[in-house]
């Protein structure tokens, strides 16, 4: 899967990462639907470390379609509701098993 962090660049991630990856996902959605920003802001940063991380950094001459974009780093709830919501940023249907 190939996740973009908006304003930052493209991450490569191992499928082995994917169900991490859209748990925290997940949490965020319910962090935000529950209107809690200091729990979404919390776990999206857990989700940002986590890409970072786990995934490899593609270069700025590598053109590949990014299945996932993730807001910048400094997204506020106000802002995440317009991602975070239903299936998240990350769709079910990238997770192997999932949807």
């Amino acid at each position: 899967m190939i996740v973009r962090i908006a304003t930052e660049g493209q991450f490569e991630l191992d499928q082995a990462d994917y169900e991490a990856v859209n748990d925290l996902d997940n949490q965020c959605v319910e962090a935000v639907e529950a209107g809690d920003e200091a729990r979404f802001r919390e776990l999206f940063a857990q989700l940002i470390e986590m890409v970072r991380a786990k995934g490899r950094q593609l270069g700025d001459e590598a053109l590949v379609h990014s299945d996932v974009i993730l807001p910048p780093e400094d997204t506020d709830l106000d802002e995440a509701k317009q991602e975070f919501t239903g299936e998240g940023a990350i769709p079910d249907s990238l997770i192997p098993g999932a949807g």
